[in-house]
């Protein structure tokens, strides 16, 4: 009982953290990484810490094999949260890409392998990800002529927006007839798509108007020059990136239309990374066996939403985003989010059959 306990506390005493993305640099990512450090060194392995940004410290911490020549296995995650409204819960919440980037992970040993954070799923199967939907976020900008607002002005900045959003969301609704139609197999042979087979497509931001006080109020008699919408696009691998492409550039052909990446963004994925799911991939071939071993059937998929894992996968490194979590319902930054102690106690029985079956691997 002592040997089950142990683990769910020391659970309890991380989650305990509140390392928030925005509050997380004044201490508490600090607070989390010295805890982690300790508890790493107690049980015998070497640990590090960088921080490639500023108080955003990030531990590594390396168990060496009988072999320490060979390649590595990487299991990386993060402790940062999304921020959560204590008023929405029922108990209180809280009682990687510069790193790879960096000299010092250039330093590491060669990495062989990689796992990732994945998702629950609330039958009885493990989900494995081995790739994931590409996220793109850009703005398009339209200009045009001005002129009063009685007049029947021609190819105006906002005419031109509006026609590109139609074009979007009508490339949208295809995507969601896609997502939601029959696969047309009786037999079972064909599953039903997942969101992460698919692109979606939603405008999240929109601007125009002429104003004099910051946009409090506009003057609705003038036509504005300039129009600008936002857009959020996950990609699906499915979707050739080059078409895609292609396509924005048809919508934004128009004189006067042009399109680009959000300015703060400042390393987008211009390709698909994706890992091998067949017998060609001697690790895929290793992880579903292990799973298997416990009689839980895996299912591959495409994560709807970005990890760390697509920078490891654009590295050349294999990665597979899992977390081994099923007869789970899907909470990702919800209300409530949760898991139950004896998946949890199962999960760590899961991962350490896999990792004895990857290490032990000397082909």
């Amino acid at each position: 009982m002592a040997e089950r306990k142990a683990p769910v506390t020391r659970f309890l005493e991380f989650l305990r953290f509140p390392t928030v993305s925005g509050d997380g640099p004044s201490g508490a990512y600090q607070q989390a990484a010295d805890w982690l450090v300790e508890y790493l060194a107690e049980v015998g392995l070497s640990v590090q810490v960088f921080s490639p940004a500023e108080n955003k410290p990030i531990v590594l911490a390396t168990w060496e094999g009988a072999d320490p020549t060979l390649p590595g296995v990487l299991l990386n995650s993060h402790y940062d949260v999304v921020p959560a409204l204590r008023e929405h819960w029922e108990f209180d919440p809280f009682d990687a890409k510069s790193f790879l980037k960096s000299d010092q992970f250039k330093a590491i040993q060669p990495i062989a392998f990689a796992f990732d954070e994945g998702l629950a799923n609330p039958s009885n199967a493990f989900t494995v990800f081995y790739g994931e939907r590409v996220a793109w976020w850009f703005y398009v900008k339209a200009e045009g002529p001005t002129g009063h607002g009685s007049r029947f002005i021609q190819n105006t900045a906002t005419s031109k927006i509006v026609d590109i959003c139609n074009k979007a969301l009508a490339f949208r609704a295809e995507q969601e007839k896609a997502l939601n139609a029959d696969p047309g197999c009786k037999h079972g042979d064909m599953k039903k798509r997942k969101l992460g087979d698919v692109t979606t497509v939603n405008i999240t931001a929109l601007q125009s108007g002429v104003s004099t006080d910051g946009g409090k109020t506009h003057a609705l008699n003038v036509i504005p020059t300039t129009a600008i919408a936002g857009f959020d696009v996950r990609i699906s691998p499915n979707l050739d990136m080059g078409a895609f492409r292609a396509m924005l550039d048809e919508w934004c052909s128009a004189e006067g239309v042009s399109w680009e990446f959000a300015p703060w963004w400042e390393d987008p994925i211009l390709d698909h990374y994706t890992t091998k799911t067949d017998d060609s991939n001697v690790w895929w071939k290793i992880f579903k066996g292990a799973c298997e071993k416990f009689g839980i059937p895996v299912e591959a998929e495409v994560f709807p939403a970005a990890t760390d894992s697509v920078y490891l996968r654009r590295l050349g490194i294999p990665a597979f985003g899992f977390s081994p979590m099923n007869n789970t319902e899907i909470l990702l930054h919800e209300h409530n989010e949760s898991l139950h102690q004896d998946t949890f106690l199962k999960g760590i029985e899961v991962y350490e059959t896999i990792l004895r079956d990857v290490l032990s691997h000397d082909e």
